[in-house]
């Protein structure tokens, strides 16, 4: 069956098609996505602004259109951080479902870090052992471990790399801002960890987010058109070496470094100093990509119940 699943995220929409049978890969037909960057469209109590509604509604539309276009049989549509987090989220889900007729189910973190995890999974197969996969998006920060489908230990912190490019000033910060915004990423990691230690040792340590692969590219990964099968990492020592190249650079010129698009080139700086601190912190010292991460889980899942 053709399906579709329409993610809302707190920097990106992103309409992915794909061929999905059970027993079978699921294989991408088509992507659609817009930079929308619903977070930047908060006030400073985190409400989300009524042309960022408008925003998303008429790209809700354009994937509504390209979905009759592509013969998708289901569309799944879901919302992470940038709506789960916002004090006005139930009512940015009715302005859509009103004005387009689309249901958005708003994704709870640790569902979120579940999903994440399910797609790992299927992807390295059971001989990977013990998984810990860490994912970063906009607004959150997940952790998960497990040995089945079902994690050990799923959670989500609000340590998104948007959500604290927000918090800093100046471009490049200031080292004394940055001085602060490390101190706190680490406190925050390092009072939720403990059920991920108790959990046990991990055999593969796992990062999937576009936050992830462009930290990866920076550090000599293949790109992106090399294929989704060719090994990609992301070595502690690396990204110990980039962080403080970062954070002398502004948004424009980190444009000029690999995989850093000019859309995401003003929070890839938060984003290393999460993943530096939880490599450090969880004591990691490389982390393995991997290509599939909610999008596939939400499908994997969706295609898991047709049995029932």
């Amino acid at each position: 069956m053709r399906l579709g699943v329409i993610d809302v995220g707190s920097n990106t929409v992103h309409l992915l098609v794909v061929d999905a049978h059970q027993g079978a890969r699921p294989l991408p037909a088509f992507s659609h996505k817009r930079e929308l960057r619903l977070s930047e469209y908060t006030d400073d109590s985190g409400h989300i602004a009524d042309a960022g509604i408008d925003e998303l509604v008429t790209f809700i539309g354009e994937c509504q259109a390209i979905a009759d276009d592509h013969g998708i049989e289901e569309l799944l549509p879901f919302a992470t951080s940038a709506i789960r987090e916002a004090p006005n989220g139930d009512y940015v889900i009715e302005q859509v479902r009103s004005r387009s007729g689309l249901d958005i189910q708003v994704m709870p973190g640790e569902d979120e870090a579940r999903l994440t995890f399910l797609a790992v999974r299927r992807w390295f197969g059971w001989s990977a052992g013990r998984l810990l996969v860490v994912d970063i998006g906009g607004g959150s920060l997940e952790l998960v471990t497990g040995t089945d489908e079902e994690p050990d230990v799923a959670m989500s912190l609000l340590l998104g790399a948007g959500r604290l490019t927000r918090t800093m000033h100046g471009d490049p910060p200031s080292a004394a801002e940055l001085k602060v915004l490390r101190k706190q990423i680490r406190s925050d990691i390092a009072r939720e960890i403990r059920p991920l230690t108790k959990a046990g040792l991990p055999d593969r340590v796992i990062g999937t987010s576009k936050t992830i692969r462009s930290l990866a590219r920076m550090c000599g990964a293949a790109p992106s058109d090399e294929g989704p099968y060719v090994r990609r990492t992301l070595s502690r020592d690396d990204l110990r070496t980039m962080v403080p190249k970062l954070s002398t650079m502004t948004a424009a010129q980190r444009t000029s470094l690999p995989g850093v698009s000019e859309s995401r080139s003003h929070q890839v700086l938060a984003g290393a100093m999460v993943i530096e601190a939880v490599m450090d912190l969880l004591d990691i010292a490389e982390l393995e990509l991997c290509p599939w991460a909610m999008r596939e889980g939400v499908i994997l899942r969706r295609l898991d119940w047709l049995d029932d």
